[in-house]
């Protein structure tokens, strides 16, 4: 799909659907994470929980993707497969699910702190948060591309953190990854223009220290190159006027998550 593909009403209210069910499995996986536990028991619970709502795990099998979530602790950026691995206190796991329901698909990540966690893994979670939400209130008819990209940027480094350059947002909905490309870095007023019926992923991946990063030779995990933990917030979001229609939500995440406190 080289060409950005605008959405009409009914498909955005589909997407919406496949987003919110994103948003609901990440809340299951709030409910049970907890230190001593391994991601891939998070993994089956989600692939239980996406099939029991009559949809599809976007990532399993997805370009040889083997799980329903990308689980990546710590120093991994993103596309971690979920395993052995047993969940530490202190650890930060950013979390990405991905759904398709009546053939339309919806992405969003969050990451979770695991206990008492460090300064400097807090003030990179509220940092990386705080950007998804800046890029969010740039994604309106009449900006561009670049202007969400600027704004996660500008934030981040002011903080003293690394813009991961190497991987994007994207538009998404009728495929997982389609125009056009969203990264977490630009020029205000460069690339292309934003218009109404555009939907797309927007998700910061910001590192607490140098912004390079590792590709592992599995093909998929990336890990932050200085080994300093990374943060990954990841909104599907609908492009307006005025504001933007964000389609997932971390409301009911964040319920469940001061709930056990």
């Amino acid at each position: 799909m080289s060409k950005i593909y605008y959405k009409s009403l009914e498909e955005i209210e589909l997407i919406r659907e496949s987003s919110m069910l994103v948003s609901k499995t990440l809340a299951e996986v709030a409910k049970v994470i907890k230190a001593g536990m391994t991601t891939i028991q998070l993994d089956k619970l989600a692939y239980e929980f996406i099939s029991d709502h009559g949809a599809i795990p976007a990532f399993l099998n997805y370009n040889g993707f083997p799980n329903s979530l990308c689980i990546s602790p710590n120093e991994q950026v993103v596309h971690g497969f979920p395993s052995e691995y047993v969940i530490q206190e202190g650890d930060l796991i950013s979390v990405d699910c991905g759904v398709i329901k009546n053939n339309y698909f919806g992405d969003s990540a969050y990451t979770f702190s695991i206990g008492e966690i460090d300064a400097e893994k807090q003030k990179l979670i509220e940092v990386t948060k705080r950007c998804l939400e800046l890029g969010i209130e740039k994604a309106v008819v009449g900006m561009r591309i670049g202007d969400i990209g600027f704004a996660v940027q500008q934030y981040a480094e002011a903080n003293g953190f690394g813009v991961v350059r190497e991987l994007v947002g994207h538009g998404v909905g009728v495929k997982l990854h389609e125009k056009p490309e969203v990264p977490n870095y630009g020029k205000r007023g460069a690339g292309p223009k934003l218009e109404e019926g555009m939907v797309i992923a927007i998700e910061p991946m910001i590192n607490a220290g140098v912004a390079g990063v590792k590709f592992h030779n599995d093909g998929w995990t990336v890990t932050s190159k200085d080994n300093k933990p990374s943060a990954h917030f990841e909104h599907t979001i609908a492009v307006k006027k005025g504001k933007a229609d964000v389609l997932s939500t971390f409301s009911i995440i964040e319920e469940v998550l001061q709930q056990k406190k």
